[in-house]
């Protein structure tokens, strides 16, 4: 599975790296079990999210699925591509699929990309 070793994973499925403002997307995995994307519901820039927190909403052919902060901050960005082709998250979900860019002022519970490949084994 790809799970690339340059970010930190929630068990909720999202992914958070390390830059200043931190990018926040869903995994490939649950990409995959979420099924074709086609509305995503993201917060509005300057909300303050807490870690753990729902901060929006992915709806698939076969569910909808709340989004869930890896970390607490601020949101500085969303990323607007996804309101002309939510399927981003489907094909891209590490690249321009990302969801939000978050301005880290709390650490929230992570993993690293083999702690992650073993829960999702």
């Amino acid at each position: 599975m790809d799970v690339p070793t340059d970010r930190r994973y929630t068990a909720e499925h999202e992914w958070i790296d390390a830059a200043d403002p931190a990018t926040v997307g869903v995994t490939r995995h649950a990409a995959d079990a979420l099924g074709d994307v086609v509305y995503v519901d993201l917060p509005e820039v300057g909300r303050t999210v807490t870690a753990g927190e729902s901060f929006g909403e992915v709806e698939s052919t076969k569910s909808v699925s709340d989004l869930y902060a890896p970390a607490g901050g601020e949101i500085v960005a969303v990323n607007d591509a996804l309101d002309a082709d939510p399927g981003l998250i489907n094909t891209d979900p590490y690249g321009d699929g990302w969801l939000v860019r978050l301005r880290v002022t709390e650490p929230g519970e992570t993993m690293d990309a083999d702690a992650y490949r073993a829960l999702t084994a």
